[in-house]
């Protein structure tokens, strides 16, 4: 194994054969590790030769792939070695260097790969139930596995597209010894991509089905990529003679899978890497044995130092041997050089990666904060969006329900006039069933009468005149009826009218043969029969006019119990679709005022987070550690111009808002803007009045004060139904007017002064300083007379040491002013030469402007504390503040001696004294911030805190709220130090801009 490892990794430039490669996986599996390989490889200058170092890369590959599987263990323990070949050959952009270099940090991943995935081999042959089990069915694994396989593919593909760029394919390299020693470890690399791809296809396929598809839209790009980057490489490899003979490499399908369709995984088909049977090499030779491997070793030994620095190449960028007249000396020097400049370039590239490594967890930090604010305004916009589209759809409903109902209300109009016309056609019936009725009664009344007299002619046939009397009565009534008739009885009325003609027949008859009594029975007796038939034609006629009424009342009925129940239906109808649409009505006007009220509720809630902007810049103002910041009257007007064309737009998008109330797009982006630039310009104008003179600084802060409340009063107005019609916000564009003025005023006038009038100014100012000091030691000495008499105790002792304290320091700084004014008397006079001292301050006008600025300084800075500390003895201010006041009187006598100092000299007895009164200046601040310790120290209570009485939930409760206070008391205190830190860059850019640092180091 020995013997075959040194042959197949060796320097000259050609590809590893196969059965040498072989001989070393045989020997891993038969040794049951790689021991062996590692003790020969770590004596192979790997360092020294790239393509001994390319060699070795694809046997080691080989042996993870196909070796026994304690290989990989074995090779662990090397991975440091292997990062650090891989870096050195980094820095060589030619030849094997960038090739070694991309091979080497392949294997590493590999490693890294099945280290932490033991389940995979290390050729990747797995079965899909191998894979649901390496994941162990937890959508988090599969989602962590998916992304190390990109990862793994991603260093696969680097490797392949490295080697082809290195590769000249203009000629066919690939039957060259140099192209095919390149281009061999790729079939290990074909292997493995066909695999990573065929299970990333997978995974991702079983990722949609668990998560959803926005979540998976990295992993989906970064698929798309790696796919269209591994076809074009199987296509490139697939067209050289090379790999023809070798191996059958896969065509990936045209376009990529569509994994938002589940159905899709199964038109995927895996892609399949076939190695042809391999015939034996014609090339193969026999293991030498172990005499003649000792002997190579003990020769390679021998040869060591040439070994190291490389073959003969010429091209060999570390073949020493190949430089003509550079003996042994030189080349150690050369290397400890070369040695000590890595060495250099470590050190550098560590610190480099440290300072990267913080500068990407503050851009990790910012951007997560970023994108948790930008995801919460999606979901915000996402919700706004929804219920609009709720809101919509409601409508649209709405609108359909009330065509609905108007379709509804002209069916009943319809229904309406169809009962109105069976209510006129059940009078026309009601009216001829009266009228049948009626005739019914008659025809009966008549077939008694008929009886009647049929039984009085049988029992009076003697007394014929009655007969005849009574008949000539029947003839008349029946004669009466048959007139009252209707059309419909018409046959029945022309029946009796011939039953009529033949009575009279037989009357006459009877009257011609009274005479005769036995001709009078005969006759009686026909007449008898006639009678009788008349009587049964009656009868019938009675009964089918009783079936005839039967039958319409039956009608009649039906049609009166149909027309109830289509009035009583029609009338439920319609008292369904009225009260239907009233309910839509009520509930569109109810929809109606509640978007109405939630578009108010939105501008409540604009206006209230705008009020609560304004009023947290209003509460900066009186905030003491606000004191230090400072700005510019240029920086002022910007944001007084920007804020008043804000209002502008503002005024215009409530009017659009006031006429026409879906018009809330535009005037809450306004509002919001209106507050932050209200905020920004108070802040800005409490900042600038820190650097003006008192008066107008007063006069800037009144002014911004009234501009915020004005500003407050307006969004409280918005926020009022009854009051914001009549919101007028002209009031805080007349403030921002006003503070615009003012910053014109404070604008810097050093161009205007003349250079002539610049030593009186100097000497202006610096009489001020002394004066606003003396004025501020009086005023200490003031409270204290009155602290002593009115204070007792604690207080007492407080106020003494914080106002004695204060004092020295004003002492001090007074001292420090005057040793101030010698050193420049001092300077004048030894510059200015025959000049006077004008002209000397006009000559260096920047130098006089530096002394003028820090004067102004201290002397606002001396007001300022005494302002604080009176505060302090009344018991109003905060301890806190007396500290920064303090500590910016000495940062100004710092700028004050710094400007004194420019141009003193060195030896000079005044700069001398000018040095001990600031370390003096130093010491009293240092008492100042001392004393103020102390007193507040002993001023604020002691809490007690006595747990005895809680339990063991509340004291578990009451140490995660101290937890949780503790948390937020450092994450505002890190903000506060950025914008401090933010403030003094500010201040220090606007105070170089003022001085003119600029204009000095272009000069």
């Amino acid at each position: 194994m020995t013997v075959s490892i040194n042959k197949a990794i060796n320097a000259q430039e050609v590809a590893v054969k196969e059965k040498h490669a072989r001989t070393c996986i045989l020997g891993t599996h038969h040794e049951k590790g790689a021991q062996t390989f590692w003790s020969v490889v770590n004596r192979l200058p790997l360092s020294g030769n790239a393509v001994l170092c390319w060699k070795f890369c694809h046997v080691f590959h080989k042996l993870l792939r196909d070796g026994h599987s304690n290989v990989l263990k074995d090779s662990v323990r090397y991975k440091n070695e292997l990062n650090d070949m891989s870096r050195m050959w980094g820095h060589l952009s030619e030849g094997y260097g960038q090739l070694c270099s991309i091979y080497l940090k392949l294997l590493r991943t590999k490693m890294e790969f099945h280290t932490k995935n033991p389940r995979f081999p290390g050729n990747l042959q797995m079965s899909d139930r191998q894979l649901d089990e390496a994941g162990e069915n937890d959508v988090n694994n599969f989602f962590q596995l998916t992304v190390e396989m990109f990862d793994y593919l991603e260093c696969e593909l680097n490797l392949f597209q490295t080697v082809f760029s290195s590769l000249d394919m203009s000629r066919s390299v690939s039957v060259t010894a140099a192209g095919q020693c390149r281009l061999a470890p790729l079939i290990q690399v074909i292997l493995d991509c066909s695999h990573l791809y065929d299970y990333t296809v997978k995974l991702l396929f079983k990722l949609h089905s668990c998560l959803p598809a926005d979540t998976l839209q990295g992993h989906r790009d970064r698929f798309l990529e790696q796919f269209r980057k591994l076809k074009e490489l199987f296509y490139r490899s697939s067209n050289l003679q090379y790999f023809k003979r070798l191996i059958q490499i896969p065509q990936l399908p045209e376009n990529p899978p569509n994994f938002l369709r589940a159905s899709a995984l199964s038109e995927h088909i895996s892609p399949v890497v076939v190695i042809p049977a391999e015939a034996s090499s014609p090339d193969s030779e026999p293991i030498t044995d172990l005499v003649e491997m000792d002997t190579a070793s003990q020769s390679l030994f021998d040869n060591k130092f040439d070994d190291i620095f490389g073959s003969s190449f010429s091209s060999d960028p570390f073949n020493f041997n190949s430089q003509n007249g550079m003996n042994k000396d030189d080349k150690d020097r050369l290397i400890e050089q070369l040695y000590g400049e890595i060495a250099a370039l470590k050190e550098e590239l560590e610190n480099f990666k440290a300072e990267s490594a913080r500068g990407v967890v503050q851009l990790r930090g910012r951007a997560s904060e970023l994108e948790a604010e930008l995801a919460e305004q999606q979901h915000l916009k996402q919700q706004a969006q929804d219920e609009s589209e709720f809101l919509r759809a409601e409508l649209e409903e709405l609108k359909k329900q009330r065509e609905d109902t108007e379709k509804a209300q002209r069916s009943l109009t319809e229904i309406e006039r169809r009962a109105q016309a069976n209510e006129q056609r059940y009078s026309k019936l009601k009216e001829k069933y009266s009228e049948l009725v009626q005739n019914h009664a008659d025809l009966l009344r008549k077939n008694a009468e008929v009886t009647k007299q049929v039984t009085v002619a049988r029992q009076a046939q003697g007394d014929v005149e009655r007969a005849k009397k009574e008949l000539e009565d029947s003839f008349q009534r029946v004669s009466e009826q048959a007139q009252r008739k209707s059309q419909e009885q018409a046959e029945v009325l022309d029946t009796l009218k011939r039953e009529l003609a033949a009575s009279r027949q037989e009357l006459q008859v009877l009257q011609g043969t009274l005479e005769s009594s036995t001709q009078a029975g005969a006759e009686q007796s026909t007449r008898i029969a006639g009678l009788e038939q008349e009587r049964d034609s009656l009868s019938q006629a009675a009964e089918q006019h009783g079936e005839e009424m039967a039958a319409l009342q039956a009608e009649l009925q039906q049609l009166r119990d149909t027309l109830s129940r289509e009035q009583e239906s029609s009338k439920m109808e319609l008292e369904a679709l009225q009260t239907q649409l009233r309910d839509k009505e009520s509930r569109e006007q109810a929809l109606q005022r509640r978007l109405a009220e939630e578009q108010f509720a939105l501008l409540q809630g604009t206006a209230r987070e705008a009020e609560r902007m304004v009023q947290d810049a209003l509460g900066h103002l009186e905030d003491p550690a606000h004191i230090g910041c400072t700005s510019s009257a240029d920086c002022l007007l910007s944001r007084t111009l920007a804020a008043s064309e804000c209002v502008e737009r503002l005024q215009d998008a409530r009017s659009k808002y006031l006429s026409n109330h879906a018009a809330m797009g535009s005037l809450l982006p306004c509002l919001a803007l209106f507050a932050h630039l209200v905020s920004d310009t108070l802040l800005q104008g409490s900042a600038t009045s820190h650097v003006a003179p008192m008066e107008p600084a007063d006069r800037l802060l009144e002014m911004c004060k009234q501009c915020g409340s004005e500003a407050v009063s307006y969004l409280s107005a918005l926020q009022d139904p009854g009051t914001v019609e009549g919101a007028d916000c002209s009031l805080v564009t007349t403030c921002l007017g006003r503070i615009s003025a003012i910053g014109e005023e404070l604008r810097p006038r050093g161009l205007d002064v003349k250079q002539e009038e610049l030593g009186d100014l100097v000497d202006k100012e610096m009489a001020a300083t002394a004066a606003a000091i003396e004025t501020a030691a009086a005023r200490i000495e003031e409270m204290l007379s009155k602290a002593r008499a009115g204070d007792t105790g604690v207080k007492l002792e407080v106020n003494e040491r914080i106002l004695g304290s204060c004092t020295g320091l004003m002492q001090a700084i007074h001292v420090l002013v005057l040793a101030s004014k010698d050193l420049q008397r001092e300077i004048v006079e030894s510059g200015r030469g025959a000049a006077s001292p004008k002209e000397f301050y006009a000559k260096n006008s920047r130098w006089t402007e530096g002394l003028i600025s820090a004067s102004k300084a201290v002397g606002w800075g001396a007001t300022v504390m005494v302002d604080a500390a009176d505060l302090v003895v009344q018991g109003k201010g905060t301890f806190e503040e007396l500290m920064v006041c303090s500590r910016e009187i000495a940062a100004s006598t710092a700028q004050l001696v710094a400007a004194s100092k420019v141009k003193a000299d060195k030896d000079s007895a005044n700069l001398c004294k000018l040095q001990q009164a600031s370390r003096s200046v130093n010491q009293a601040t240092a008492g100042v911030v001392a004393s103020t310790k102390a007193g507040k120290s002993q001023v604020e209570e002691k809490d007690s805190m006595d747990f005895s009485s809680m339990t063991l939930t509340q004291i578990k409760r009451q140490e995660m709220d101290s937890q949780v206070r503790v948390l937020e008391l450092e994450n505002q205190l890190q903000k506060e130090r950025q914008k401090l830190g933010e403030l003094r860059k500010k201040h220090y850019e606007l105070a170089g801009v003022a001085e003119g640092w600029e204009e000095d180091a272009a000069d």
